[in-house]
């Protein structure tokens, strides 16, 4: 069925290429971005912001709400300023001249799209600048084509998504920084005039340190439901720049590939991509971002997005390495009597030679380890089956050891700098593959591959990449093209996992990389979900957790409860507040259930039934952020409301304890105020002791205007609640 706007656009005769018309409009239900494309000029970003329509185009103008800025504007010629494009041409003419040809509007099976033809005056050289809208969602996306239409090589030296204007004013900006078990950690800060870069330069774990999304207020510091902001992200999984450059005026924003040590030279008839830039504009706060950018991701940017994930237990912190058929079965059958959906066997399980029984060995060797488990992946699926749960296992494809079998075999196969040494990460030993290399490509692809036709039951592979692109040179690649590596690396992966995808498009797939390294919409397409962080401590999980929400949906959250004692942090939390917080994620578990108390093996029976029954909300809810960690007041609060509002999911957490310590009220959001709902507490200690809230009935109208007061409910340390609301008609 046709769209409105394909049928507005149809009739003011946009579908087609266009000559003569200037202005064009791209809107999504709550946003436009109106073009000036005029044949012969250069493109201009004359309004982002709240919706618009054709008959409001002339009252911008006239309102002098116009920006004019160029979209794209290139080095060479007016030198000033940032650029978004710059190149050389074989005869070294370094500078670019390029006006519009051609404007083409289109739909698209999940969109529409603007399509901008530039050409340069003098040299064979164009690129395709791309706005599309998503349809069914807020989110417009940007990304450019250069062609290089000569006979000779032309060198590109930036090459970025997206350059866009921003309204000068209070401007904040929000952004996401961390590091190994403190990943996506929310700051804000005012920006002042000056440049603002938020950056990536580790080759391929691009969000250990930082995530190349950003929320950018308009109108002073940013609050979560109300306040006009901005929101992006670049789909890409590689190096990023995302640079905020800012003066007494003005504010404009340059998202792409960092370009630094990847200048590229584009052959004769190629073209050159560069990955999305996505962006939405919220006149209702933080929140209005982030959930806009949850739907666009269950639709259109995560796999199996509009499906329901399992509960799973991890072996990782249950066993570490010391993996064996009886360890395994005796895990299987604990969590399946626990409730549990899905086991997945972390790292151990492979390497003959040499024996995977530390971080130093055996990647690359991907045959099961027979002293380990002689009954052999068989034996293990063998045991899901009897316990009536899912089997997955844990991979490290990219990755090799100095010690094992594949780097004796091709020591071609590794990134490395000509005449110097080997550097090498985890373990004294751990060497990143060179997947620009099509064979390589070939043996990643088949380590799946291979898994999955020998063991098609497996249903779940946890892909782990637990190192940085180490030394900066390819075997592979050309001494004239050793600068496209960190660029061709990840071409090679979208390969790989392009492949994968389809020829086993049901496999669910796990992002991971020492945690948190790859949270972002370039690998998440061909993910189901990512590892939020190695931190599984719930305390500090509130933070993570809550930083990781303000771009990425809940379903794709890993939010795994692990034992009394942390692992990483060694604090002991109650049981109930682990569960509470994984509960507000994918839950899953990642300790040894035969280390749990036979009461606490109660609570978790209960705890995972009750998850079974709010998944729904909290997988494919809409997201409320009430009361933030970051804010210091001592408690945090969240919640998931059905998109019909007949039910929800709220959560609150106490972070500090103090004697006769203030703890504010708390009002819900999301919620029909003409609605009357009734409370179920979902975690109580005790099924016959649940809190004095459950079964009560209370109008949406007063949960929202009033709230209510969590000083009797969050009485202990580390106490915490979790309630389903349930309309009563």
């Amino acid at each position: 069925m046709k769209t409105k706007s394909y049928l507005l656009l149809t009739a003011l005769g946009f579908l087609s290429s266009s000559l003569f018309a200037q202005d064009y409009l791209v809107s999504t239900p709550n946003t436009s971005l109106l073009i000036k494309a005029t044949p012969g000029e250069t493109v201009k970003i004359q309004y982002y912001g709240s919706k618009i329509e054709n008959s409001d185009i002339q009252g911008i103008y006239d309102a002098g709400m116009v920006f004019n800025a160029d979209s794209y504007p290139a080095f060479g010629l007016q030198t000033m300023g940032e650029k978004a494009i710059a190149a050389t041409q074989p005869d070294g003419n370094m500078s670019l001249d390029l006006k519009i040809e051609q404007v083409k509007q289109y739909p698209t099976k999940d969109g529409e799209v603007t399509e901008i033809l530039l050409k340069d005056k003098v040299y064979p050289f164009e690129i395709k600048q791309y706005y599309k809208a998503y349809q069914g969602t807020d989110i417009i996306s940007t990304w450019i084509e250069i062609m290089n239409n000569g006979k000779k090589s032309v060198t590109l030296y930036r090459f970025v998504s997206a350059y866009l204007p921003v309204q000068r004013g209070d401007n904040w900006l929000t952004h996401f920084h961390g590091h190994w078990g403190a990943e996506n950690m929310l700051e804000e800060e005012k920006l002042t005039n000056g440049q603002k870069v938020i950056s990536n330069k580790d080759g391929m774990v691009n969000t250990e340190t930082d995530n190349p999304s950003f929320m950018l207020s308009i109108d002073g510091k940013p609050q979560e439901e109300y306040g006009h902001i901005l929101g992006g992200t670049l789909a890409w999984t590689g190096n990023y720049l995302l640079k905020m450059d800012i003066t007494n005026t003005k504010l404009n924003i340059i998202a792409g590939i960092n370009e630094e040590n990847s200048h590229y030279k584009l052959e004769s008839k190629e073209t050159f991509k560069t990955p999305e830039f996505a962006m939405t504009y919220s006149t209702s706060g933080k929140g209005g971002v982030s959930r806009a950018f949850h739907r666009w991701a269950r639709m259109y940017k995560l796999s199996h997005g509009n499906v329901e994930r399992d509960i799973l237990l991890n072996s990782w912190e249950g066993v570490y390495f010391k993996v064996n058929q009886e360890g395994m079965d005796q895990m299987m059958k604990s969590f399946s009597a626990l409730g549990g959906e899905l086991f997945v066997m972390d790292d151990g399980w492979f390497g003959n030679k040499y024996s995977r029984d530390r971080g130093d060995s055996s990647l690359g060797d991907w045959t099961v380890n027979k002293k380990k488990l002689p009954l052999g992946i068989e034996g293990l699926i063998a045991s899901a089956k009897k316990h009536k749960i899912k089997f997955g296992l844990w991979i490290e494809p990219e990755m090799s050891n100095t010690k094992s079998e594949l780097f004796e075999k091709h020591p071609e196969w590794i990134l490395q700098c000509k005449n110097r040494p080997l550097s090498t990460g985890r373990g004294g030993t751990q060497i990143v593959l060179d997947l620009t290399n099509p064979e390589v490509q070939d043996f990643v692809f088949s380590v799946i591959d291979n898994l999955m036709t020998h063991y098609p039951e497996i249903a779940y592979m946890k892909w782990d990449a637990n190192s940085c692109m180490l030394d900066y040179g390819s075997p592979y690649l050309p001494k004239e093209k050793q600068s496209h590596l960190y660029i061709e690396y990840h071409r090679g992966l979208n390969n790989v996992l392009e492949r994968i995808r389809a020829k086993y498009p049901q496999l669910i797939l796990q992002a991971c990389a020492g945690g948190g390294g790859r949270i972002n919409y370039g690998i998440l397409p061909y993910f189901d979900e990512f590892w939020t962080s190695d931190d599984t401590d719930a305390l500090q999980r509130v933070y993570l957790q809550w930083g990781v929400s303000c771009f990425y949906p809940a379903i794709a959250m890993a939010a795994h409860v692990s034992a009394d004692k942390n692992h990483q942090t060694g604090r002991y939390l109650p049981l109930k507040f682990r569960f509470d917080v994984a509960m507000s994620g994918r839950l899953g578990m990642e300790m040894q259930p035969e280390d749990m108390t036979e009461a606490d093996k109660e609570f978790t029976q209960r705890a995972i039934q009750a998850y079974k029954g709010i998944r729904p909300i909290v997988q494919f809810g809409d997201l409320y952020r009430l009361i933030s960690p970051y804010e210091n007041k001592g408690v945090a609060s969240l919640m998931y409301v059905a998109p019909e509002k007949d039910r929800a999911v709220f959560y609150a957490y106490k972070m500090n304890h103090f004697i006769n310590m203030t703890i504010p009220n708390v009002k819900m959001n999301g919620l029909d105020p003409q609605k009357k709902y009734q409370l179920i507490d979902l975690t109580p200690l005790s099924k016959n002791k649940p809190c004095s809230l459950h079964n009560k009935i209370i109008s949406g109208k007063i949960l929202m205007e009033k709230g209510i007061a969590l000083q009797t409910l969050l009485k202990n340390e580390y106490s915490s609640i979790a309630l389903e609301l349930q309309e009563v008609k």
